[in-house]
């Protein structure tokens, strides 16, 4: 009997790796099945036979769900890729001689300017190139570049220049913080920067520790010894410039996010700078292994062009 040849994609491969990113996603073979509406035998069956094409156990079950293996990982980026890379191939058929289609994935950082250029990215991409399906997604729980690395994103504006192994960085703008207080707290609303000294001890309202604000807010009063005074970690920006307005406590945020809760206040809000500055780098990141398809490229030309557009 001939040798089968691994190397070709049927329909039963590509079954397979959407049952897997399934899998994987939901944490369970239980969750998978009733989300692929499918028995719960018959997935197992599909990641057997997916485990035996690769020669290699993928996954790791246990009484809190599946966890992947190296070999899980490695395959899930590539199944990734390839299931993408499937849609693509759809869209460009199907759009033959037209505009550009297909779906494209971008990452927003929250709690930056990234995060308020999302409904602008939607307009301008739904104007020019209305074939291309945009995928947004805000999420405070998620790493950003790991996303990058496994194909679940093509693309993010995330804080940092790296470097991160799998990940290229292109720094677009260097975002300054401003603290937002209401003016019960008796902060001067002039142009100067406040200095981090006539901070100490204010009751704070900031996003938890592993946020990229906040380590920056931490890292600042370190440096200048004063007492960071947290008294509620929010990670909703609603909620925490309607806190604000009441006067429940201050904040520090970059600029675009300052902005926005000064706009979104009815109270009189003080809004200015910090001395020492707190700065971070905006950089958009792609990855440094594969390459972006003709759409992602077009959404990335947007995201810059509204990315630089903050400068001004």
């Amino acid at each position: 009997m001939p040798r089968k040849d691994r190397t070709v994609l049927n329909a039963m491969d590509i079954r397979r790796f959407k049952s897997f990113i399934a899998i994987v996603d939901s944490g369970s073979i239980t969750r998978a099945a009733d989300i692929l509406h499918l028995a719960q035998p018959a997935l197992s069956q599909q990641l057997a036979a997916l485990e035996e094409h690769f020669g290699q156990k993928l996954l790791i079950r246990s009484q809190q769900g599946v966890s992947m293996t190296d070999a899980g990982h490695a395959v899930y980026r590539h199944a990734q890729i390839i299931l993408r890379q499937m849609e693509q191939a759809q869209a460009d058929a199907a759009a033959a001689g037209n505009s550009l289609a297909g779906r494209v994935s971008v990452g927003l950082v929250p709690f930056s300017s990234a995060a308020t250029l999302s409904v602008d990215l939607l307009a301008e991409t739904r104007k020019r190139h209305p074939g291309i399906l945009l995928h947004l997604t805000e999420s405070v729980g998620q790493t950003y570049s790991q996303m990058i690395m496994n194909g679940r994103l093509e693309m993010a504006l995330i804080h940092g220049t790296g470097p991160i192994k799998g990940v290229r960085f292109e720094p677009i703008l260097r975002e300054e913080f401003y603290l937002v207080a209401h003016r019960n707290f008796a902060i001067d609303s002039d142009q100067k920067p406040v200095p981090v000294s006539a901070l100490d001890g204010m009751p704070m309202l900031l996003p938890p520790a592993y946020n990229f604000v906040r380590r920056a807010v931490d890292a600042a009063f370190t440096r200048s010894r004063i007492n960071l005074k947290v008294v509620a970690e929010v990670e909703i920006v609603r909620t925490l410039a309607r806190a604000v307005g009441t006067g429940l406590g201050a904040t520090i945020m970059p600029k675009a996010i300052a902005n926005r809760i000064v706009s979104e206040s009815s109270e009189p809000l003080v809004c200015r700078l910090v001395s020492p500055r707190i700065e971070e780098t905006l950089s958009l990141c792609t990855s440094d292994q594969n390459s972006l398809s003709e759409p992602a490229f077009a959404v990335k030309d947007i995201l810059v062009e509204l990315t630089e557009q903050l400068k001004l």
